[in-house]
């Protein structure tokens, strides 16, 4: 209880100083997360609401994929594209290894089956009898769609943020293929582990409660972009 508020006090002084370094790594946190997560949904969305509406040769394979990458261990997604992104790896010429182009490789796949799945599943969940009367009223395919998707908002936001979380929150796949380096890959995630290691505890409570902090409030904006407030149920 006394490493929790001292570090909630670390925390506190840490924000209220405008530590650069500090700052320098909230900022590098949100942008690969962020750019991860902007790309998983701009694929995600539309993959998942084509497999809840479509019937095609394939689409179990399909399901069962998404499904299994819902549940793919996070340090194993790091470990694949460590070894596709090495000098030796197929595309190890780009030379992303260690830069945050491989997080957000790293980070996209990890929350595209989240977003795809989540989608999925709410769509699915939506009345079949309203795509038929869109149809009936002249709907084109894209129009029936986004009536759809729009209908199933609530199970659609849940989807953006799952993947968001499964991100923010991972260490392993980002120190495999991050680095950890000071400056230049660091996220709250390996510094808090970085920090734990060196012994520094209240460093490493603090910037726990920052990530806790930046979680609760994407989450909370997104909420209300539903029109929802926090704590509704």
């Amino acid at each position: 209880m006394n490493d929790l508020l001292q570090g909630l006090i670390q925390a506190i002084i840490l924000i209220f100083d405008l530590d650069p370094a500090l700052y320098e790594i909230i900022i590098f946190s949100l942008y690969v997360s962020g750019v991860a997560l902007v790309i998983s949904t701009l694929i995600g969305i539309p993959l998942g609401a084509l497999m809840a509406l479509k019937r095609f040769p394939g689409r179990r394979l399909m399901m069962a994929l998404l499904y299994t990458g819902m549940g793919f261990p996070p340090v194993v997604v790091g470990l694949f594209v460590y070894l596709t992104l090495s000098r030796s790896g197929p595309v190890g010429s780009l030379g992303w290894l260690f830069t945050p182009s491989a997080i957000i490789t790293a980070q996209t796949i990890i929350s595209f089956p989240l977003v795809a799945g989540f989608t999925m599943a709410a769509v699915m969940g939506v009345n079949p009898n309203l795509r038929r009367q869109l149809f009936s009223l002249g709907a084109t395919n894209w129009q029936a769609t986004a009536a759809i998707l729009a209908e199933a908002k609530v199970g659609v936001i849940v989807a953006v943020i799952a993947g968001f979380g499964a991100i923010i929150s991972e260490v392993g796949a980002v120190m495999l293929v991050g680095g950890n380096i000071e400056g230049k890959t660091r996220t709250l995630t390996t510094a808090i582990v970085l920090e734990t290691r060196k012994g520094n505890f209240d460093l490493a409570i603090a910037l726990g409660i920052i990530l806790l902090l930046i979680t609760f409030a994407v989450n909370a904006a997104m909420m209300r972009l539903q029109g929802k407030e926090v704590g509704d149920k």
